[in-house]
C-alpha cells in the first residue's frame, strides 16, 4: 500500500512539474522598440498595445516597450527587426524601404485626402494594396506588418515665416534620415539635412537646421516651441506608422495569441486616429499660447505650390510609384 501511495505521489509530482514547465514555456516576452517621446501619440500607442496584449492573453505574451530610441534610431530599428534582434517595432513606412522599396509609397507626401483616408489605405486587414505589398515584404525581408497608428498630419516649423518653396531656397532643413525625406525636402526647396529625432532639439537650437516637419503632437511633446517660432500648416503628410514584427518571432507565437495581437493593434490604431484628429485642433491653441505663430493658406501659405514642387520631385526620384499612388488615392 505504501509503495502504491509513494508511486502515486511521485506521478502527481512529475505531472505537476510538467504542467508548470508547460505554463512557463508558453509565456513569451516580446521587446518593442520605437523612437517616440512621452506625450507623443506613438508613445501612448505602444504602452496601450503592451497593456492590452498582456491582459487579453492572460500574461502569456508580455510586451516590453523601449521608447525614445533606446534600441537605436530608424535604421537600427528596422535592421534589428529584420534580424530578429528586435522582435517588434513601429516607425515610418519610409524606413521600411530598405526591406522592400515600394512599401514606402504609403508615406508619399500629399498622397492622402485626410487622416481617415490614410488609415483606410494602410489597414492590413482590409486594404488590398496594403495586403499585397505587405505580403511581398514578408517574402523578401521576413518582416510582417501587423498594424498601424495615426500621429496626425505632419506640419512644417521654422525659425521664420515660410510661405512657399522660394522661402526655403538655400536653407538647411531637417529631414528624417531616409531617402523619401531627402526627396521631399528637396521638393520643398530646401537643403535636406538628416537628423535623428533624439538630436533634433539640439540641431534646431544651434542653427544646424532652420526648421523641421512633424505632427503637432510631436512638436509639443518634444518642446520644439522652445527652439522654433513658426508653424506652417502644410499638412504634407498624413503620418501613419506601420507596426511590424520579425516573421520568425510572429510564427513562434501561438495562433490564438497572434489573433489577439492583431486585434489589439487594429483597435488601438483606430483610437489613435480619434486622438490625432482631436489633437490637431486642440494643439493649435496650446502651441499658440506657448508663443508659436501659425501660418495657414488664409495667411498666404502656398500649399498648392509645395504640392506641385514636391510631387514633381517624387515623380523624378520614384518613377515606378505612380500606379501605386493612384491605387492608394482611389481607396474610399
Amino acid at each position: 500500500m505504501n509503495r502504491r501511495l509513494t508511486l502515486k505521489t511521485m506521478v502527481a509530482a512529475v505531472a505537476l512539474t510538467l504542467g508548470l514547465a508547460t505554463s512557463v514555456s508558453a509565456q513569451t516576452t516580446v521587446r518593442y522598440a520605437h523612437v517616440g517621446s512621452e506625450g507623443d501619440i506613438q508613445y501612448w500607442y505602444a504602452e496601450e498595445f503592451a497593456k492590452r496584449v498582456g491582459e487579453r492573453t492572460d500574461g502569456r505574451i508580455t510586451v516590453q516597450v523601449f521608447p525614445n530610441s533606446q534600441l537605436g534610431g530608424a535604421q537600427e530599428t528596422v535592421d534589428g527587426v529584420r534580424s530578429g534582434a528586435i522582435p517588434l517595432a513601429h516607425h515610418e513606412f519610409g524606413s521600411l524601404a530598405t526591406l522592400y522599396p515600394d512599401i514606402a509609397a504609403f508615406a508619399a507626401p500629399f498622397a492622402y485626402r485626410d487622416g481617415r483616408h490614410a488609415m483606410a489605405a494602410t489597414d492590413p486587414e482590409s486594404s488590398e494594396v496594403m495586403q499585397e505589398l505587405a505580403e511581398k515584404m514578408v517574402e523578401q525581408a521576413n518582416v510582417r506588418i501587423i498594424g498601424r497608428l495615426y500621429r496626425g498630419a505632419r506640419q512644417m516649423t521654422a525659425n521664420k515665416a515660410v510661405y512657399g518653396p522660394e522661402d526655403l531656397a538655400g536653407e538647411r532643413f531637417r529631414g528624417v534620415p531616409l531617402q523619401l525625406w531627402t526627396t521631399m525636402i528637396n521638393g520643398m526647396g530646401a537643403i535636406p539635412t538628416p537628423v535623428e529625432v533624439a538630436e533634433l532639439p539640439t540641431a534646431l537650437m544651434t542653427g544646424m537646421v532652420i526648421g523641421q516637419e512633424n505632427p503637432l503632437t510631436m512638436i509639443n511633446a518634444n518642446k520644439l516651441y522652445e527652439v522654433q517660432t513658426h508653424v506652417m500648416l502644410t499638412g504634407h503628410m498624413q503620418n501613419v506608422l506601420p507596426v511590424f514584427i520579425n516573421e520568425d518571432v510572429w510564427q513562434s507565437i501561438p495562433e490564438a495569441d497572434r489573433a489577439i495581437m492583431s486585434e489589439v493593434a487594429a483597435e488601438v490604431g483606430e483610437e489613435t486616429l480619434e486622438l490625432g484628429l482631436k489633437a490637431e485642433t486642440d494643439l493649435i491653441d496650446e502651441l499658440t499660447g506657448k508663443g508659436m505663430t501659425f501660418i495657414t493658406e488664409a495667411d498666404g501659405l502656398q500649399v498648392d505650390a509645395f504640392r506641385a514642387s514636391v510631387g514633381k520631385q517624387v515623380a523624378a526620384d520614384y518613377p515606378d510609384w505612380a500606379p501605386l499612388i493612384e491605387r492608394i488615392q482611389a481607396i474610399q
